[in-house]
């Protein structure tokens, strides 16, 4: 990195910082602090929703996922724009008719406050720890990769994001988030037509599609009913439909966004923007990934793209045998740019029978290809066991240190780190919300003013804060926390989101079947995710953890009719003879 990557980094992060506590200062009362005085237009709301669901982990890791295992991903998000439909329909209107501050509000209203404080408690526990991996994931790579110290990184990223975020509550995450979404953007689209203009005179964009395509690279759809796949057709509009409903309709990370709406109307405009353009959005960053594959078939690329890892392996024992490795990976290389040749010519000429010929041999070339990566990990693993061998996330953070030029370098880690601060801001402002409102207030006898609460807010969000940047501290002590992000969200949002069902369609079923059938369903749903998933290697789990979302929320409301049920037959008088 040059002074003038140094400079545009600093420069983004700073204004970004400066202009949310400029934009929001002085928030005297919970409205304003919570709800930032519903003020918020649509495309403010549409834009906050997109920042907070885009992690820097999405920035990192879809690109990866793109070069490695093509276009399917995108099926995670098929669920979506329904679920932006059922939420416009039914939440929103909801919660802005009960003027609530936050979703788990409602649930008194409907069962009991001991339905809302675990509702409330559940979502404490699964945001509280995303909030801390979502700072982690990107220092981590970033430590990796530049050197730089991860403790430190760590505190940065955090702070940043208290100071804004403490000072002006919602309306300090929505002015920003935009300014984010905006960086983000002009990074990915300016990342893209480089790569495009880094190939081959002879490449074109069509032929570098072909060229993903011959490699498999863009197989985006899959019809199979295979439930052990992460990601198909069914389990995105089945098992994403209601990890979509979960987040958007009962995560107050996300309620938050759209409760700052002016009206009814702007907050669904705001959700049914975001129903339009996410997959689109997710579409293009997944093309950027594989155009970044498309760029490694003619430039050199690593055995593996995290440096850590091939540094433990070179100090180690095995570092004779992955060097053997990395020469037979240099040979697949030349091979491989050798096919590609053969293939963009065969293309340009439109000779059927040479153009499939050319496609077999790179099909073969990458199968050996993958196999010597396997056989690479498979050794630096031997070599350091905390080591993480998947280098899906370090793909596109190598390319962008090792092939962009000065300046859009500073720019696209900006875009990273922009994207870590405006999804952990977004979980903060939540985090504090519900445990001020949910907790604090709600089982406060004495009457306090308003100054207090928005004093409270502030307090439980720093608070917040420091808990995230110490999880983030010590995340490395457990493994593959970056992959979990929407794990841990699937484990808990299926049964939220089921306790929400109920109190919306079931209205037979009171507070204590409810409270019962939720703690059941969690304990299951743990359960069935360390047997079926976790103890398997990555690839290889019994069940996708899309489906936990779906299991979830059909066994809640199951065992909470099961349970009303059953109360009610005890209730019932005997019958008189």
């Amino acid at each position: 990195m040059g002074i003038l990557d140094w400079t545009i980094l600093c420069a983004t992060l700073l204004f970004i910082v400066g202009y949310g506590v400029w934009k929001t200062k002085g928030s005297k009362n919970v409205d304003d602090y919570v709800r930032g005085g519903r003020q918020a237009k649509w495309w403010t709301i549409g834009f906050s929703v997109m920042a907070t669901q885009a992690s820097a982990i999405t920035f990192l890791s879809t690109p990866g996922q793109a070069f490695h295992d093509g276009m399917g991903f995108v099926q995670f998000y098929f669920g979506l724009p329904i679920a932006m439909i059922i939420i416009c329909m039914v939440f929103v209107p909801l919660y802005h008719k009960l003027k609530v501050y936050t979703a788990y509000e409602f649930l008194e209203t409907r069962f009991d406050l001991k339905t809302r404080s675990l509702a409330a408690i559940l979502f404490l526990i699964q945001r509280g720890l995303a909030a801390g991996i979502t700072i982690f994931a990107p220092s981590i790579i970033l430590s990796a990769v530049l050197g730089w110290d991860l403790f430190t990184l760590n505190i940065i990223i955090g702070i940043l994001v208290i100071i804004y975020t403490v000072s002006g509550g919602t309306n300090a995450v929505n002015v920003t988030q935009k300014q984010q979404m905006f960086i983000i953007m002009l990074g990915m689209f300016l990342t893209f037509f480089f790569i495009l203009g880094s190939l081959p005179a002879d490449i074109n964009l069509n032929k570098a599609l072909k060229i993903a395509g011959a490699s498999d690279k863009l197989n985006v759809l899959d019809f199979s009913f295979n439930t052990k796949s992460r990601y198909t057709f069914w389990s995105g509009i089945t098992g994403g439909l209601f990890l979509a409903l979960a987040y958007f309709g009962t995560d107050q990370s996300q309620v938050q966004r759209y409760l700052s709406g002016k009206s009814v109307r702007e907050s669904q405009l705001g959700l049914v923007f975001n129903g339009i353009f996410k997959i689109p959005m997710q579409f293009f960053i997944l093309l950027v990934g594989v155009m970044v594959f498309v760029f490694y078939q003619y430039n050199p690329s690593p055995l593996n793209f995290n440096p850590a890892a091939t540094q433990a392996v070179m100090e180690s024992e095995a570092a004779p045998r992955y060097l053997e490795l990395d020469k037979r990976h240099k040979i697949l290389e030349i091979d491989k740019k050798m096919a590609q040749d053969k293939f963009s010519a065969a293309l340009s000429r439109k000779e059927y029978d040479a153009i499939m010929q050319a496609k077999h041999e790179i099909v073969s070339i990458n199968t050996k290809d993958s196999t010597n990566r396997a056989a690479a990990k498979a050794l630096i693993k031997e070599a350091n066991d905390a080591i993480e061998t998947n280098d899906k996330d370090y793909v596109f953070i190598h390319f962008i240190l090792n092939n962009l030029p000065k300046g859009l370098i500073g720019l696209l880690l900006a875009v990273i780190l922009s994207a870590a601060m405006s999804s952990t801001a977004s979980e903060l402002n939540a985090l504090g919300t519900i445990t001020a409102l949910d907790l604090y207030k709600r089982n406060k006898k004495e009457k306090q003013t308003d100054e207090h609460y928005v004093l409270a807010s502030k307090g439980f969000t720093l608070l917040w804060g420091i808990v995230a940047i110490a999880i983030a501290c010590v995340a490395n002590l457990f493994d593959n926390l970056i992959q979990l992000v929407n794990i841990i969200g699937s484990i808990f949002y299926g049964n939220v989101l089921g306790i929400f069902l109920l109190a919306f369609f079931f209205k037979f079923i009171k507070g204590n079947a409810v409270f019962f059938a939720a703690i059941l369903t969690q304990i299951i749903v743990i359960v069935l995710y360390y047997n079926l998933i976790h103890v398997y290697p990555s690839g290889q789990e019994k069940l996708g953890y899309l489906w936990l979302n779906f299991i979830g929320s059909a066994l809640v409301i199951v065992l909470a009719m099961l349970f009303e049920s059953f109360d009610r037959l005890l209730k019932k008088p005997p019958i008189r003879v």
